[in-house]
C-alpha cells in the first residue's frame, strides 16, 4: 500500500518537471529566434578584371551576420553559397559554404576575413590550414588587406 501511495505521488511530480523542461526549452528557442531576426541588410560588389563577386549580408539582432555570395571568377565556373560570421573589431571573420557549378554534388567551406575600411569591405589574403577536414585561417599569421584583388563597394540589393 505504501509503494502505491509513493507511486501516486511521484507520477504528478514527474509530469510537472516535464512541463517545466518544455517551458524552458520553448523560452530558449524563442530567445534564439529573437536573436536571429534580421535588423539590416547590406549588399556589396567587387570587380577585378573579368571577376565579379556579389555579397549580401544580413545583420542579425544578436550581432552575427548571414547572407549569400556569388563568385564569378574567370576562367572558373560560378560559385554560389552562404556566408556566416561576425565582426571582431573592424574585421569580419566568416565561413563561406558554397557549391561550384562544375561539381554540383560537392560542398566546399572556406574561411574568409573582410576588413571594413570606410565604406568598403576588403577581402584579405591569409594563411589557411586544414586539420581533420576543417579549413581555417592560421591565428599566428597576419592577414594581408593591402595587396588584394577584391574590394567590395556598396551596391543595390537585387530584388529589393
Amino acid at each position: 500500500m505504501r509503494n502505491l501511495v509513493l507511486s501516486c505521488l511521484l507520477l504528478p511530480l514527474i509530469g510537472l518537471q516535464s512541463c517545466k523542461n518544455e517551458e524552458k526549452q520553448k523560452e530558449a528557442e524563442a530567445a534564439k529566434a529573437e536573436g536571429e531576426k534580421i535588423v539590416s541588410t547590406q549588399c556589396y560588389q567587387a570587380l577585378y578584371e573579368k571577376d565579379t563577386i556579389q555579397l549580401k549580408l544580413n545583420t542579425l539582432k544578436n550581432g552575427k551576420l548571414t547572407g549569400n555570395m556569388i563568385m564569378k571568377v574567370a576562367p572558373s565556373t560560378v560559385r554560389t553559397g552562404e556566408i556566416a560570421g561576425e565582426f571582431h573589431g573592424d574585421t569580419l571573420f566568416a565561413d563561406y559554404t558554397f557549391k561550384d557549378l562544375a561539381s554540383k554534388d560537392k560542398t566546399f567551406k572556406n574561411p574568409m576575413a573582410f576588413l571594413k575600411r570606410n565604406n568598403q569591405l576588403i577581402l584579405g589574403n591569409g594563411t589557411m590550414q586544414t586539420t581533420m577536414g576543417v579549413t581555417y585561417l592560421v591565428k599566428d599569421k597576419p592577414i594581408d588587406f593591402d595587396s588584394v584583388k577584391y574590394k567590395f563597394d556598396s551596391a543595390e540589393c537585387a530584388g529589393e
